[in-house]
């Protein structure tokens, strides 16, 4: 059997496939491999996932996580998970972005990109990622990120860059003032989610032309300063996972047809394209 996971921050999708289809599916906390020890890990995988694969004889797995950036993290992440499940014969543990490539693209060569709280993006040779510009994070990069239009949304109501109704609307409705704002961007951990979290908003004013253009001009700088840095972009389509680009696709089309760029799949997340590419 193969156990695929899907790791995010929040939650552990694990997939358990048998002979091409889906046996059982388990979700579990979430971890970030940077933050946790392999010890850490190791309990959190004996006492949320080890119950729920008895049984079953998992033979691979394949983990995709966050924070999965480098061969002593990768190696500290497949130790916690060898430790709990004995008859794995190979474990490999890779990035989010390539679940993005390999959930999007299968193994056929193209762009792949993750526009959600964060962004990032690659090319991808149908194997492995062979290209990535960086993608820096929400203070120098994340162009297109929910974070980032929530980081200049907020700043273009505090200093009333915007038309003063909608400015109103949004602090009544998010229950917000100047001091809240800056005390859970600067004060709390994780600003990047407070910042993405009010992207509902705009999209649910994204026809008042202030909030069109605002969102049309993140997602140019998506495209400017990341797709067209592959050398060969114009000849593949544009491919996205994440809540902001499967929302979020008319304005994510137009700002891609106006940097002469073509989106091609937008999916949520990887689950479903992980299975296939794995069972195929």
């Amino acid at each position: 059997m193969i156990l695929v996971a899907d790791c995010g921050s929040t939650k552990i999708d694990w997939c358990l496939l048998n002979n091409g289809k889906v046996e059982k599916q388990v979700f579990t906390l979430g971890m970030n491999a940077v933050m946790l020890t392999e010890e850490e890990m190791r309990r959190r995988i004996a006492d949320e996932l080890a119950p729920e694969m008895d049984g079953y004889p998992v033979e691979e797995v394949y983990f995709y996580g966050a924070g999965c950036i480098s061969p002593e993290v990768c190696s500290n992440v497949a130790r916690a998970i060898g430790a709990n499940l004995p008859d794995a014969k190979t474990i490999e543990v890779h990035t989010d972005l390539l679940a993005a490539a390999r959930a999007l693209c299968g193994r056929s060569a193209g762009i792949a990109c993750i526009l959600g709280t964060g962004s990032n993006s690659c090319f991808y040779d149908g194997d492995v990622i062979v290209d990535n510009v960086s993608p820096l994070g929400y203070i120098l990069g994340d162009e297109g990120s929910g974070a980032v239009l929530g980081k200049i949304f907020l700043g273009d109501v505090l200093k009333k860059q915007l038309p003063a109704d909608l400015c109103e609307k949004f602090l009544k409705e998010y229950d917000l003032d100047r001091m809240e704002i800056i005390r859970r961007v600067y004060k709390e951990p994780q600003g990047n989610r407070f910042l993405a979290s009010v992207t509902p908003f705009l999209l649910a004013n994204i026809d008042r032309p202030e909030i069109h253009a605002l969102v049309l001009n993140a997602f140019k700088a998506f495209f400017i300063r990341n797709i067209t840095q592959y050398p060969s972009y114009a000849n593949y389509e544009v491919n996205f996972i994440g809540s902001i680009a499967y929302y979020y696709r008319p304005v994510l089309e137009e700002a891609a047809k106006a940097c002469g760029c073509r989106v091609g799949t937008i999916i949520k997340s990887p689950m479903e394209g992980l299975i296939k590419f794995h069972t195929a």
